[in-house]
């Protein structure tokens, strides 16, 4: 078969990324070769590919359930959000400047030449690449430069399938003004619907798909219901976050828990690194935001930060980082990582990011910053408590200083050989020896002796058996005959304008 399809969302966060992965799961299974393609991504979470570029984490998931590795040109073009009006843009996995709203908009007719370039490359060389959308494909005053949605569909004449979040309430009406504000051109390329995260009898819901078939002219594909297992490898890294709690803890091994506080910095980068340790039988980890929530936390763990700098002044306008520094100088375990490792320092001196200049850090680590303009990537290998370990890098900030010991062999992280650790690698939490060694250490030190590792966890299986979940809720719950016919031979044929429309012009 040979075939591409877009999916998008009523809203962000609809669903649409688990959706790709899920679709992509089922064909890689079926040894269909596919991939998956975002335009455009707006996210703080990335990674870096096998040749040093870097994209969006969500689209090296959906690659992973591919079974391929990671490639600038599934993500051509990602915007790291640094404040509210201006971000940074990674054109084909490299930093090339900062951009806001307006300036972005100018530049979006060039930048659709990458992305047409990047598709049908991927295109070439795989039977069906399965497109992501962002955020929502009616945002009307958007539309006559989208690159991503219906602007994307249309250049590549793409079939369209549209999720919407049933637990947000109002999802019917959501599908129904999702079509209804698109132009006849964009309508006509909307084939149907999936709904997400649906919870109780699906009989009660199927009156109000036939309804909305017969007002749209548009088909459901499916029903997916609310998992709660999936929560890996969000989007949005905080999406699976629900009254600041981490994953689904197993009970512990031992006859103790340990407890994690993450930092959730206002600009959060990468924050599914702790992922891996909410993995863990016996570890509970939560997100806080107040002082107060570190004060009965065995670990506490400084994500990274798109913007370092402005996120260590929030620290100490919060009072989390007096709370920080009074729980290292208790005795009691930390863990920086990336801009979290950088705000452990004595100084940072950031004429890039931020423009502040020299400021003071936490000074827990006798480590001096100074952040370059050229973003450093690059995939990374070492030794890490005397464990082998892999991970990858995302930064400006460079240390120029180091009097503390190195955790990880090879590399400028930094510890001071006892409780208080850095690093400037992303994914190191994800090798389970090191992790083991880690928690061990955290246990010790925290004075939980009823705490024990599990000897078996493997976040790489997890990982992928999340991804095996999605392309089963995809092979069962949706018609899969109608998507393969979809992404074959695109959307069915003199499918109903719905009024009012809108212009995409």
């Amino acid at each position: 078969m040979r075939g591409a399809l877009l999916v998008v969302g009523t809203t962000s966060d609809a669903g649409k990324s688990v959706l790709v992965a899920g679709i992509c799961r089922w064909l890689a299974r079926r040894g269909v070769s596919v991939a998956p393609f975002k335009a455009q991504n707006m996210s703080n979470n990335s990674v870096v590919t096998p040749d040093g570029g870097e994209i969006g984490r969500a689209q090296a998931m959906q690659a992973a359930a591919c079974g391929i590795e990671p490639d600038v040109r599934l993500n051509p073009i990602l915007l790291k959000p640094g404040s509210d009006q201006c971000a940074q843009i990674v054109v084909l996995g490299q930093a090339v400047g900062t951009v806001c709203a307006a300036s972005y908009r100018d530049r979006k007719a060039d930048l659709l030449d990458v992305v047409m370039s990047a598709l049908a490359a991927l295109r070439a060389e795989h039977e069906v690449v399965i497109c992501e959308g962002a955020g929502s494909p009616t945002e009307i005053n958007l539309r006559s430069t989208d690159i991503v949605n219906m602007g994307l569909a249309r250049a590549a004449g793409l079939p369209v399938l549209v999720v919407g979040d049933i637990d947000r309430g109002g999802v019917l009406a959501h599908l129904f003004g999702t079509v209804a504000l698109l132009s006849p051109a964009d309508q006509a390329l909307v084939a149907g619907f999936v709904i997400n995260k649906f919870r109780g009898d699906p009989s009660l819901l199927a009156p109000g798909l036939a309804q909305l078939q017969v007002l749209t002219g548009r088909r459901s594909y499916g029903v997916l219901p609310f998992c709660e297992a999936l929560w890996l490898d969000a989007e949005d890294s905080l999406a699976h976050v629900a009254d600041g709690v981490v994953g689904r803890a197993a009970p512990p091994c031992g006859s103790q828990w340990l407890r994690v506080a993450a930092v959730r910095l206002p600009r959060i980068s990468n924050g599914t690194d702790v992922d891996a340790l909410a993995c863990e039988p016996g570890v509970a980890v939560r997100y806080v935001t107040e002082p107060s929530r570190l004060a009965d936390a065995d670990l506490v763990v400084l994500p990274g930060s798109k913007s370092t700098v402005a996120d260590l002044s929030w620290l100490y306008r919060s009072g989390l980082a007096a709370a920080v520094v009074a729980h290292a100088g208790a005795g009691r375990p930390v863990l920086g990582i990336c801009g979290g490792y950088q705000m452990l320092a004595r100084r940072i001196t950031d004429h890039v990011e931020s423009g502040a200049g020299e400021v003071s850090g936490l000074g827990l680590l006798d480590l001096d910053v100074v952040f370059d303009q050229h973003k450093h990537l690059r995939r990374a290998a070492g030794t890490a408590l005397g464990e082998p370990v892999t991970g990858y890098e995302i930064h400006h900030g460079r240390v120029v200083h180091r009097g503390d010991p190195p955790l990880v062999s090879g590399a400028d992280e930094g510890s001071d050989g006892n409780h208080v650790l850095g690093t400037h690698w992303h994914g190191l939490l994800e090798n389970d020896a090191f992790r083991r060694a880690l928690l061990r250490r955290v246990a010790c030190l925290a004075g939980r002796p009823g705490f024990r590792p599990a000897s078996d966890t493997s976040f790489a299986a997890m990982r992928a058996a999340q991804l095996d979940l999605l392309g089963d809720l995809v092979s069962t719950r949706l018609d899969t005959d109608a998507l393969l016919n979809l992404i074959e031979h695109g959307p069915p044929p003199n499918l109903p304008f719905i009024p009012p429309g809108a212009d995409d012009h």
